[in-house]
Parts: structure tokens; C-alpha cells; sequence
């Protein structure tokens, strides 16, 4: 018999949080996320406390946990949106219908009761969590930034009643295969014809004094459209910093200026730490710290974080620019290639951007959706 309990216990978090660890001990795609961010959900004063309520549960058989799931309402993004949505994220469990039937049950059952009429996911706090399904690539090794499950996870869910929303797509980008010095040249035409020009960093603490405020002002005018994104708070802009200053490198970061040193475009790349953190599953060791750190020095992989525009010069191909530093960072000794992380499958101004180099394709995550009924949650 399945029993699903919603989390209050420190036990229970613990259920909760290593449950993952546990399912995909021996997955070599599988890469946690840092445990001590995740513990902090549970914390008062948590970071997105003041715009959302969530509801954890497990689920047990014969006293032992096999499944999770997590729901968010996420009351900015219903109020900018005029909805009434709850999110489910972090959801995992054994290949067994029951198992899901009983937690997306629970879920649905918490979220009617907090007056909401539709359940949308995975997707978490905000658009800095993982999110999206993933649908296709599965013997990919997954990106630190995003959450892997295994092919069953999709059946599960469609057959809870839920039916596809959106798609995101991932690829890996090299080099062109045939470069004639295109980019580059596109990327000075560009900076010379709107006076730009390259911002200066001398260090990872010199690139935040500089450029963090209008990094975010960006991301909040260039993102207010895109599906499932809120508005950075505060406390949201310290965690973001706080979370990525031990990896960002300022060779990994591209920042345009306009005559008045104005942002205008800032492109934010990483050093792949996906292996760094697979051995220590997601804990801060003193291992896992320098294998980090030594990422951070000797990337294979890179990371495509965040890109943002200013809204005046989105149609001016200052997007070449960003394309002409990342194939700096693609020539760099030891780089294997880049990671596009989530593109959703409608963005085709940054599908487009892709075009210039060989990009592969080969992931796919989905966002599914479902209304639910006042008197049992069937689809409508």
C-alpha cells in the first residue's frame, strides 16, 4: 500500500532530499544539486518565502520512501499573469503508476485547497531553478543547472492527466566547421555602427561591482515574457550572486557598453561543474571544492547561463557579439564545446543565434499542464 506523507519532520526532509541521490546512485547522467541549497527550502527565511507557499511530500511503501514531489504556488507569477497556477517540481519515483497517481493526488488535492484551478511543471521557485522534463537524451550527461530523470517519468505523468504545455531544447555548440572569420567580423561591424564597445573586468568581484544591477534591470525587461519567469527580488539578486561567484570566471562573461557605458548586453557562461559535484552527490566537500575550483580553471565544457538584451537593441545584431566571444571561449585549450542549457522551442531569435556554429541538438524537456476540477481533478 502507498502512503504518501507530507514532509514536517527532519527525517522526513532528509527522505525527501536524498531520495534522488538514492534512485540515480549508479546513473552516470545523473548530477545532484548542491545539497545544502536544497536544504535551505526548508529553513525559515527562505529566499523565496515572501512570494510563494510549498508543500512537500513523500511517498512510502512497507515504510520505505519511493517517491517525492514538491508544490509551489508562486503567487508573483499569478499575479503578473491574472492565474491561479500551482507548480509541481522535484518530482521523482519508482517506475510504478501508483506511486504517481498517489503524489500528483496529494498535490492536486493541496493545491484546489489553495484556490487554484490548474497545476503546471516541473518548474520551481523561479526560472533559476531546474526545470522542464526531460523527454529526449538520455545518455546525455545532464548540465549541472538542470535536473535528470529517467524515460518513464513522461507515461507517469501523462497518465496523472497532464498533457504537454511547452518544449525546451538543448544543444551542444562547436566551432563552424568551415569558419571564414564571419562572427568576428559581424561583431565589429555591429559595435562600430552603434559606437559599443566591450566591457572591462579585471576579476570575478570587479564584473558584480560593475555590471550586477543593470545585469538584472536586463533580465527583468528581456525575461517578463517568457514562460514561467518572475521578477528578481531582492534577496533573489544576493542568492544568484552568492550561488555563482565560486564559478564564474571573467574570461567566461561578455559585457557591452554603449557610448555612455550603458549596459546593453551582457552574455553569462560557466564552467561545466557537472562532474565536479557527482562524486560528493551534490555535498560541499573539501574534494569536491577544489575538483570545482579546478573546473573553473581547466573547463571542458561551458555553460550557457544567461543572455539578456536591452529591449532598443534587440533587432541589431549585438546578439553577433555575443556569438564572437563565445567562439573565443569554444577556442580556449581543452574546450570540448558549449552547453546551451534551456531554449524554449518559440525563442527563435536565440535558436537562431545557433546557426553560426555546428549545434547539435540533443535534448528536449517539456513543461506539461493540467486543470483541475473542484470535485476530483480529472483533466478538463
Amino acid at each position: 500500500m502507498i502512503t504518501v506523507k507530507e514532509v514536517r519532520t527532519r527525517k522526513e526532509q532528509k527522505d525527501f532530499l536524498n531520495f534522488p541521490l538514492t534512485l540515480y546512485a549508479d546513473n552516470p547522467c545523473f548530477v545532484p544539486p548542491l545539497y545544502g541549497d536544497e536544504i535551505k527550502m526548508f529553513k525559515k527565511g527562505f529566499v523565496y518565502a515572501d512570494t510563494c507557499e510549498a508543500v512537500f511530500f513523500n511517498a512510502y511503501e512497507n515504510k520505505k520512501i519511493v517517491g517525492r514531489i514538491q508544490g509551489i504556488v508562486q503567487r508573483a507569477s499569478n499575479d503578473i499573469r491574472n492565474e491561479k497556477r500551482a507548480r509541481f517540481t522535484r518530482f521523482d519515483c519508482l517506475d510504478d503508476q501508483k506511486i504517481a497517481d498517489a503524489l500528483f493526488g496529494a498535490l492536486e488535492n493541496w493545491a484546489r485547497a489553495k484556490g487554484m484551478d490548474t497545476v503546471c511543471g516541473p518548474l520551481g521557485y523561479s526560472d533559476l531553478e531546474r526545470e522542464g522534463l526531460l523527454i529526449d537524451g538520455f545518455d546525455e550527461l545532464s548540465t549541472f543547472e538542470e535536473q535528470y530523470n529517467a524515460p518513464y517519468y513522461a507515461a507517469l505523468i501523462e497518465k496523472c492527466g497532464y498533457a504537454k504545455e511547452v518544449d525546451w531544447f538543448e544543444s551542444k555548440i562547436y566551432p563552424p566547421e568551415n569558419d571564414d572569420g564571419t562572427i568576428e567580423k559581424m561583431a565589429q561591424f555591429v559595435l562600430k555602427r552603434y559606437d559599443l564597445h566591450i566591457g572591462p573586468a579585471k576579476n570575478t568581484r570587479d564584473f558584480i561591482r560593475r555590471y550586477a544591477d543593470e545585469f538584472f534591470a536586463l533580465l527583468d525587461e528581456g525575461y517578463k515574457d517568457l514562460y514561467g519567469t518572475v521578477p528578481f527580488t531582492d534577496a533573489m539578486r544576493k542568492m544568484m550572486i552568492s550561488n555563482f561567484k565560486l564559478i564564474i570566471d571573467v574570461k567566461h562573461v561578455a559585457v557591452i557598453l554603449d557610448k555612455n557605458d550603458r549596459v546593453v548586453c551582457l552574455g553569462l557562461c560557466f564552467p561545466s561543474i557537472a562532474r565536479a559535484v557527482q562524486k560528493s552527490k551534490g555535498h560541499l566537500t573539501p574534494a569536491a571544492i577544489f575538483r570545482i575550483l579546478y573546473a573553473v580553471k581547466h573547463p571542458k565544457i561551458i555553460d550557457l547561463g544567461l543572455i539578456a538584451v536591452a529591449p532598443e537593441y534587440m533587432n541589431r545584431g549585438v546578439a553577433s557579439v555575443i556569438s564572437a566571444e563565445l567562439l573565443k571561449m569554444l577556442r580556449e585549450d581543452g574546450v570540448e564545446y558549449a552547453e546551451t542549457n534551456l531554449n524554449l522551442e518559440n525563442n527563435y531569435a536565440i535558436l537562431n543565434q545557433w546557426k553560426r556554429f555546428k549545434a547539435v541538438r540533443h535534448k528536449v524537456r517539456r513543461a506539461y499542464v493540467k486543470k483541475i476540477e473542484d470535485d476530483g481533478g480529472t483533466a478538463k
